[in-house]
């Protein structure tokens, strides 16, 4: 059984949601994913432009830092696998996040989580098969404790099945409350 969310936190449920409830609390999406915001996190994505992170964090962190919920112990980036890592040179998640942690003062750990295999980019792969794409992808770097309440963080949510196996690895972990936030939320 999940705790009970505090006021602030938006616990309205799509009807996929309803009948499989995800691992994740709650999500928290900056942006619709269509004009200009996909534009932004393509250009953020797969052209390098870094200063669009920072854009994008800040407006988000004024999002997050306007609610009433308590802030998270911890804020986690989706990793990518170092093959990915290595082709695009830099985890756009932990881009977001850096900028997200600093101004909202919250510890960032990029390194705490893992992507244990390489997968098909979800953008990629029909709807269909995106949880299974994921089944197992994740884990955690170490089996230290972890804090009770953490957020993922990611560019864009889509199916949720990227967030819902990570935080599924979180709890597994121990984590308590596990949020998701991202700068968009794509309909699908």
């Amino acid at each position: 059984m999940r705790p009970s969310l505090p006021p602030g936190i938006d616990t309205l449920l799509c009807g996929a949601c309803l009948r499989r409830p995800p691992a994740f609390d709650a999500a928290t999406a900056l942006l619709h994913y269509r004009a200009p915001a996909d534009y932004l996190i393509q250009r953020l994505k797969f052209s390098g432009e870094l200063a669009v992170a920072s854009l994008l964090a800040d407006l988000l962190a004024d999002k997050i830092a306007a609610r009433t919920a308590p802030l998270p112990d911890l804020l986690i980036p989706v990793p990518l696998h170092p093959t990915r890592l290595r082709t695009r040179g830099f985890n756009q998640a932990t881009e977001l996040t850096r900028p997200l942690g600093r101004r909202l003062a919250v510890p960032v750990d990029h390194r705490l989580c893992q992507r244990d295999r390489p997968t098909e980019p979800q953008s990629l792969t029909p709807l269909r098969q995106r949880r299974r794409n994921l089944h197992g992808a994740f884990s955690m770097r170490s089996k230290q404790p972890v804090n009770s309440h953490v957020a993922i963080i990611d560019d864009v949510l889509t199916t949720g099945h990227t967030a819902d196996e990570l935080a599924r690895v979180l709890r597994c972990a121990g984590v308590v409350q596990v949020e998701v936030w991202v700068i968009a939320r794509s309909a699908h």
